[in-house]
């Protein structure tokens, strides 16, 4: 619109006549001088930011291209001032300024979008890439297996010692493998499944990864666990997914380690027989002797829970062969410690011989973790080569725990010496106990303040085949310490530091009257041992007794307790004054070898016209 005062001006806007400079330096003007200035028709042209909230205004009389424009700041409601600039017929122009705001906001936002793209798409990529990645979702039912074309396990059977029976029986699997037309021209079968059973430690895995460099065929790994999801069939595909590709590749070997996490027993679980577990074993059943044939292919699985496994999955044609793997006795202690000692640096005073004694029941694991330990406690003792030393800590500290520092002289460790003296000289004494190894005062992790340590009889450890009287005098020695506090401090002066040996001689007497026939029960056994997790419907206690029964059997075992208490007092109270004499050196040396100990009580003997070894 144009008004009377512009009629003469060009028609140009405000934004083509107000140059920068006038802009710059352009006059303020109120809000009430401005709605003045529009009443009395001195307003020529005017222009409104609505963004800026500001109005550039020129009055009539006024040269655009070099008079100075006026400025006013504009109210949020400008609706008076918008009817009065009609109302004189102002020209008016409502064109904002250039803003980039909203510019930069839309491409921020943009940015942000795109970058969360990208994120996205860089995770599926490397996810895609990586083998059971979690981005695989159209590849959950493809097999999780390392697969080794050529078995580069760098282990053979050189390198398996200890377990010679399971190698001898597992070096057929490797000819099968090598030379097949040997057995195959007699109409010999080739093994389909090989079950490796045994307690943890004891090499199962390293039997596996020896047969396949042995062997030198392609070679497939993959745990129990593995096959397991929580989605219904993908355990199963798995398992077709996996033969499938061991049949392109025959033949080969797939070893199943902790075969147990897949291979329980179908119908005992909460599921029934309908979950995902049992139908990854059904799948595997089928596909190791289903009606396709399964030629050229060896599964090689591994537990240490053969209890618990799937009857149908130990039938011959399956497992045709169960290899036990057990824990290793002297010779194979020996050669395990010789495979390991290879890569340590030893003194010449380290007896392998005397290691391998000294540690029944280790398994080959335990074995090397043992040299491993005593490696590093020479490094920390900032020694050139390990000497026997380290290795006789190493072995209190994987079988007792970790030496702490010495008690101060003080009444706890005078009672500890006491009660660790009741339980080394009823060691000692008694004729069907094995002998002492060493006992000391030192305590160790775990709250073990000392301990009397004896040398088992290997033979009677690998047998298991305990005596009455074997039992009857390792009880006695349980009580030894407390028997000792008794003597030595009085009844009421007692403490709980034979909580644990108490504990353990309810548990032996109880085995004696309810599952060994030892007692005045009679040769019969009154409870079953513990099935709670094997996996068939076990419950924690198998009780088959009578109310009646179970009070003759608690009679019977306080019994035995009381008894084997009695004698421990008899006994130590006869060797007072010598129990005096082991606590002072005891308390002088803190660790006493067995061999000195047996020499202080055999000396005693003599002096006091005691037979040399008797107990009474």
């Amino acid at each position: 619109m144009i008004g009377p005062a512009t009629m003469a001006m060009p028609q140009r806007t405000l934004a083509q006549t107000a140059t920068p400079q006038q802009k710059q330096d352009a006059q303020k003007l109120s809000y009430g001088e401005l709605l003045k200035k529009i009443d009395e028709g001195k307003v020529a042209s005017i222009r409104i930011d609505k963004q800026r909230r500001l109005a550039t205004l020129f009055l009539e009389g006024q040269n655009p291209e070099k008079d100075k424009p006026y400025t006013t700041d504009l109210m949020i409601d400008n609706s008076e001032l918008v009817e009065r600039l009609k109302a004189n017929r102002t020209t008016v122009e409502s064109k904002p300024t250039a803003d980039n705001r909203e510019l930069v906001g839309l491409l921020i936002q943009l940015f942000v979008v795109m970058f969360l793209i990208v994120g996205v798409i860089v995770i599926l990529r490397r996810s895609a890439n990586s083998p059971g990645g979690p981005g695989q979702a159209l590849n959950f039912g493809k097999s999780k297996a390392r697969f080794q074309m050529e078995a580069k396990t760098g282990v053979n059977f050189e390198d398996v010692a200890g377990i010679e029976e399971a190698k001898e029986e597992l070096q057929e699997v490797v000819t099968f493998l090598k030379k097949p037309e040997k057995f195959t021209a007699i109409g010999a079968r080739i093994p389909k499944g090989v079950l490796l059973i045994g307690p943890p430690g004891t090499g199962k895995t390293l039997l596996a990864k020896a047969i396949a460099g042995e062997a030198g065929v392609p070679f497939f790994s993959i745990s129990g666990s593995e096959f397991v999801e929580m989605f219904v069939g993908v355990g199963a595909s798995r398992v077709r997914d996996l033969f499938k590709k061991a049949k392109e590749n025959a033949p080969c070997i797939i070893f199943i380690d902790e075969i147990d996490a897949v291979g329980r027993q179908r119908g005992v679980g909460i599921g029934g027989g309908n979950d995902e577990r049992e139908q990854t074993l059904n799948q595997m059943l089928t596909e190791m002797d289903g009606f396709e044939g399964n030629s050229g292919v060896i599964v090689i699985a591994a537990t240490n829970r053969p209890d618990v496994l799937d009857q149908a999955l130990l039938r011959p044609g399956r497992f045709d062969r169960q290899v036990t793997v057990d824990l290793p006795a002297y010779n194979g202690r020996l050669q395990i410690l010789g495979v390991h000692a290879r890569s340590k640096k030893i003194a010449d005073d380290v007896s392998l011989e005397a290691v391998a004694r000294r540690t029944p029941g280790f398994s080959g694991a335990k074995l090397a973790n043992l040299l491993n330990e005593a490696a590093i406690l020479t490094a920390r003792r900032r020694k050139e080569a390990m000497t026997m030393q380290e290795v006789e800590d190493a072995i209190d500290r994987i079988t007792i725990g970790m030496k702490l520092t010495p008690l101060l002289d003080s009444k706890k460790k005078k009672l500890i010496a006491y009660h660790e003296v009741g339980h080394a000289l009823l060691m000692t004494l008694l004729p069907h106990a094995e002998k002492l190894n060493k006992v000391t005062i030192i305590p160790r992790s775990g709250g073990i303040g000392g301990f009397a340590q004896q040398a088992y009889n290997e033979e009677l450890v690998d047998s298991g085949l305990y005596s009455k009287a074997w039992i009857l005098d390792s009880i006695r020695i349980m009580l030894g310490g407390r028997a000792a506090e008794e003597i030595v401090f009085g009844h009421d002066e007692v403490t709980i530091g034979a909580s644990n040996d108490i504990k353990n001689v309810a548990e032996f007497a109880r085995e004696m009257v309810t599952r060994y026939g030892m007692s005045e029960l009679g040769l019969l056994a009154f409870e079953s041992e513990n099935e709670m997790y094997s996996g068939r419907g076990g419950s924690l206690s198998n009780t088959d007794h009578s109310e009646k029964l179970a009070i003759k059997i608690d009679q019977q075992v306080r019994s035995i307790a009381n008894e084997c208490h009695q004698d421990a007092l008899n006994l130590l109270g006869q060797y007072r004054d010598l129990i005096d004499e082991l606590v002072d050196k005891l308390l002088e040396e803190e660790t006493v070898e067995g061999e000195d100990f047996i020499k202080v009580v055999e000396a005693f003997q003599a002096k006091h016209n005691i037979p040399v070894g008797a107990a009474t």
